[in-house]
C-alpha cells in the first residue's frame, strides 16, 4: 500500500485537547441535523427504518451512505428493530454494489465526528487498486477526479435497485 501523497511527510503536533468537546450537527448548541431538516441528498432507496443516499463531491461512482430514520447518534443508540435489521441490510448493499462489476471489495466506515445522526457510508474499492486496501481507500478517494454528482447519483440509483 502506498500513501497518495508524496514523501517527504511532515507528522504536525497534535493541537491540546479541546475539553468539553464542540457541539456536532444535530446536538444541542451545534447547527441543526441535516438529515431531519432535509438537507441532506435525495435518498435512493428507503424503508421504516433507514434510507441510502448518494455522495455528492466524490471520486468512487457506487459509494452511498445509509441513514436511520430515527435520530439517535450510534449503533448503541438503535432500536432493537433497526439493529437486527442492519446486518441484513448491509449484506443487501455489499451484494448490490459488488453486483456493478469491477468491484474488489466493499468497505464500511462510520465516522461520527461530524454529525450525530447515524449514517454509514459504504464504499466500493476499484478491482485491482490494491493500493486503495484497507483504511486507505477514503485517503485515495479524497484525492482521486471527481465524477459528476449525477455519475454518483446514477451509480447509487443502480445500487438501489439491485437491492
Amino acid at each position: 500500500m502506498r500513501l497518495p501523497y508524496a514523501e517527504p511527510l511532515n507528522v504536525l503536533k497534535l493541537d491540546d485537547p479541546v475539553i468539553p468537546e464542540p457541539p456536532r450537527r444535530g446536538e444541542p448548541g451545534g447547527e441543526p441535523c441535516g438529515l431531519c431538516g432535509g438537507g441532506a441528498t435525495a435518498p435512493v432507496w428507503g424503508d421504516d427504518l433507514f434510507t441510502m443516499h448518494p455522495p455528492v463531491g466524490g471520486s468512487l461512482a457506487g459509494v452511498v451512505w445509509v441513514a436511520s430514520r430515527e435520530h439517535v447518534d450510534s449503533f448503541r443508540d438503535l432500536s432493537k428493530e433497526a439493529l437486527a435489521a442492519f446486518g441484513p441490510l448491509a449484506a443487501r448493499i455489499e451484494n448490490a454494489i459488488l453486483s456493478l462489476g469491477d468491484v474488489g471489495r466493499v468497505h464500511l466506515y462510520r465516522w461520527g465526528d461530524g454529525g450525530s445522526h447515524f449514517h454509514v457510508w459504504f464504499m466500493p474499492r476499484p478491482l485491482g487498486m490494491i493500493d486503495a486496501q484497507n483504511f486507505m481507500l477514503p485517503l485515495w478517494e479524497d484525492v482521486l477526479p471527481n465524477v459528476t454528482d449525477e455519475e454518483l447519483r446514477a451509480a447509487a440509483e443502480r445500487v438501489a435497485a439491485a437491492m
